[in-house]
């Protein structure tokens, strides 16, 4: 049993730590670098969504992955807010219908008194949330970071390995958004062998 913990609190912790140093930092640089250019529907919409499922997991018994999760949603308010001033301007009408539908969403759902269902719409909620940044980076893949995106699929599964307790409710969204930051950077990846880096 304190073995158990003792990997656990390791993991939350290399979680953490890796996401911050390796993972954000070289994200929020190349922010600054005007090289990464975060699309703002998508970070305000991981901020709502991932802000609540640290809330949930608290109440859940995350263990150590809820500080982890923690740490995420402060970075997320931190890239939302650069995002509204160096983030893409390449907005479409079909990622406002995507956002607007993704805030009513966020309505319903917190209007839910059934867990289960809930943790299945924040789920969905927060893969909508990744439309806007993959069809952005399907046509500029150059605009994101993706030793960033290979880092956060890394720091969310060691995120996994630090729950206490293994079972739909605490697993089921943090293996939607490994998965899905895997897609963004197989997207960025696969894309750059066809569109060469503008400079």
């Amino acid at each position: 049993m304190i073995i158990g913990i003792s990997i656990k609190l390791v993991c939350a912790v290399l979680a953490g730590s890796i996401a911050v140093v390796a993972g954000f930092w070289p994200y929020i640089r190349d922010i600054y670098r005007h090289k990464t250019k975060p699309h703002a529907y998508t970070w305000l919409i991981w901020t709502i969504t991932q802000g609540t499922v640290f809330v949930g997991l608290l109440l859940g018994n995350g263990g150590w992955a809820t500080w982890a999760m923690a740490l995420g949603v402060s970075i997320n308010i931190i890239v939302l807010t650069l995002s509204l001033r160096y983030g893409t301007r390449n907005i479409t009408r079909g990622d406002s219908i995507i956002l607007i539908a993704a805030l009513l969403a966020i309505v319903v759902w917190w209007q839910l008194r059934n867990p289960l269902l809930a943790l299945i719409m924040v789920s969905l909620i927060d893969i909508m949330g990744y439309i806007p940044s993959f069809r952005k980076t399907y046509k500029e893949p150059w605009s994101e970071t993706a030793l960033s995106w290979a880092i956060f699929t890394i720091t969310n599964t060691l995120t996994i390995f630090a729950l206490s307790e293994y079972n739909f409710m605490t697993m089921a969204y943090l293996v939607s958004i490994t998965t899905a930051n895997l897609t963004l950077l197989l997207i960025c990846l696969i894309r750059r062998r066809v569109i060469s880096d503008p400079g």
